[in-house]
């Protein structure tokens, strides 16, 4: 590998660097999927806290629904457009570290909090935290692959969300086992606390180490940039203006809306969060039970639908699909009806968890080709902006949305607890319905995005 000559990595033209050792590339994707766990664990504990924070803070389902996703997931959206231009232009390793830093001192500073409108402040902290970490990875990532292996490394990358998700139900089963939904704990200085808040101390604070993990990481060089760009004294004179990003994404506006669309709302029953509530409430598990078997669900056959669906779309690349991965997002969204609609009709527990075995892998496969799509349409210093804007979409109707529509239903349509499996069924399907046509729409925008990028490229050489 040529030396660089220049002082920023970001900098240093495609034609004087080539990718890094595979063995290093995989290390950063591996250093990148561990805090994308965390990041998912601390998001997603709520979800087995449920009752006993309710009862604490006196709150309906609708409420829980806000601190779930819509307070977390506004404040992820409003930031992450802002930063996703940041990581074009600056260098994305410390954009990384510096957000680590904020969603896990924020997660721990949740069990401080004695009502709800604290817990709402913070949980917005969490979001404005974690809305670095995703634009910056997938930037990164896309500089350390060739495009051939990208969806597969984009998907190692991504099964940090199933892994996290298992691991928050898991664990927070297993806290609420372990000490009881009726006990407090005391606390060196911060003094007598409920389990529920312990749990945010346990999971936040081990995030802050991972800061010092992103020390290891190099910034790499940034592949297909205009040589004229490269030349520049610093990085932030290297960034694309405004203007000019916009004028791209108004002409792909086709391929960007059926992409962040289709794929946001093919996702979006996995967003919801109430998979283990609904074990709870309609077949009288504990959350024990209900948080490991969701957890297992999610961080095995969710991690392989994930795995799958990249290596899948890779191999439809390589016989010549140009629209690969938009292509399997169809497929996926499809196969998912059989047993999406089911489940939640199941008469016991077993059975439901016997048909969201092929539901969780189906509805988890099109995450690291939907990111891979993305990756591919824009020129180089638009990919973190362009991932924001996928993040905007998935956050804000997925997290934000999803939660509170199923709530809503229970709450005011059905205006029954036991209801909550109809929400679920009500809002998987419409949204599985819209996502496919969406899909299936993007296919013919998609390709002629790769002919329009095709030509931006050689206009900018």
């Amino acid at each position: 590998m040529a030396a660089s000559t220049t002082s920023d990595p970001a900098l240093v033209s495609p034609a004087v660097q080539d990718y890094p050792r595979p063995s290093y590339a995989w290390y950063v994707v591996g250093v990148l999927t561990l805090l994308y766990v965390f990041s998912f664990i601390d998001r997603y504990i709520l979800a087995l806290l449920v009752e006993p924070m309710k009862r604490d803070l006196a709150i309906n389902d609708t409420q829980m629904s806000l601190l779930m996703g819509f307070s977390f997931a506004v404040f992820y959206c409003l930031f992450g457009l802002p930063l996703g231009r940041l990581a074009d232009s600056r260098r994305r390793t410390v954009i990384i570290a510096a957000g680590c830093f904020v969603w896990s001192l924020m997660t721990a500073a949740c069990g401080l909090a004695r009502n709800y409108w604290h817990l709402l402040l913070l949980r917005m902290g969490v979001g404005i935290g974690e809305a670095t970490l995703s634009p910056a990875a997938y930037s990164l990532i896309t500089d350390y692959f060739p495009k051939e292996r990208l969806a597969t490394a984009l998907s190692v990358y991504t099964t940090a969300i199933h892994i996290g998700t298992g691991f928050a139900f898991i664990f927070g089963g297993a806290v609420v086992a372990f000490v009881g939904s009726e006990s407090s704990m005391t606390l060196p200085i911060v003094g007598s606390l409920r389990p529920w808040q312990t749990v945010f101390f346990i999971v936040g604070v081990p995030g802050l180490a991972l800061v010092l993990l992103m020390r290891t990481v190099r910034e790499p060089a940034r592949r297909a940039l205009n040589r004229a760009r490269t030349s520049v004294a610093s990085s932030a004179a290297a960034s694309i203006p405004l203007g000019e990003v916009w004028c791209y994404f108004a002409a792909n506006k086709g391929t960007l809306l059926c992409h962040c669309l289709g794929f946001t709302l093919s996702s979006l029953t996995s967003y919801t969060t109430w998979g283990p509530t609904l074990f709870i409430r309609n077949y009288g598990w504990s959350a024990a039970e209900a948080g490991i078997v969701s957890g297992l669900l999610m961080s095995t056959v969710g991690v392989l639908g994930i795995l799958a669906g990249g290596h899948f779309a890779d191999h439809l690349a390589r016989r010549g699909y140009a629209d690969a991965n938009m292509r399997l997002g169809l497929i996926a969204t499809l196969a998912w009806f059989p047993t999406g609609i089911l489940f939640p009709l199941m008469p016991t527990g077993l059975s439901a968890v016997a048909l969201l075995i092929p539901t969780y892998f189906m509805v988890s496969a099109p995450w690291g080709a939907a990111a891979a799509a993305l990756q591919q349409v824009v020129p180089d210093r638009m990919r973190g902006q362009a991932a924001a804007v996928y993040l905007l979409a998935v956050n804000l109707i997925g997290l934000g949305v999803g939660p509170t529509a199923v709530a809503l239903l229970t709450d005011f349509v059905f205006e029954d607890d036991s209801a909550l499996n109809l929400s679920l069924l009500i809002v998987g399907t419409v949204s599985h319905i819209a996502a496919a046509l969406l899909l299936w729409k993007g296919l013919r925008f998609f390709r002629e995005s790769l002919e329009r990028l095709r030509l931006w490229n050689l206009a900018n050489q």
